[in-house]
């Protein structure tokens, strides 16, 4: 791997909201596909058991806020970030 490969992957994070609401398979989806939407996000896995989305993203292309926000206008409520 040359230089840059490990500097696209040094932008790259990943965060953990917990979001209140999900009750069925497709709270799971509505929320996958509100953040899949977002410019910047690379992958999303929501547990719907836990209550939580592991979001990857570039911080450089969306902000945690607009993470927050795509969740709420999907109707569901970000309650946290999980440590």
């Amino acid at each position: 791997m040359g230089c840059c490969s490990s500097a696209i992957r040094s932008v790259i994070r990943q965060i953990t909201l917990k979001i209140e609401g999900m009750t069925c398979e497709h709270c799971k989806r509505s929320v996958e596909a509100a953040l899949q939407k977002l410019g910047g996000v690379k992958e999303v896995a929501v547990d719907l058991a836990a209550g939580e989305a592991a979001v990857t993203y570039n911080p450089g292309q969306v902000t945690v806020e607009e993470l927050k926000k795509a969740v709420r206008q999907a109707g569901y409520d970000v309650i946290g970030i999980v440590p």
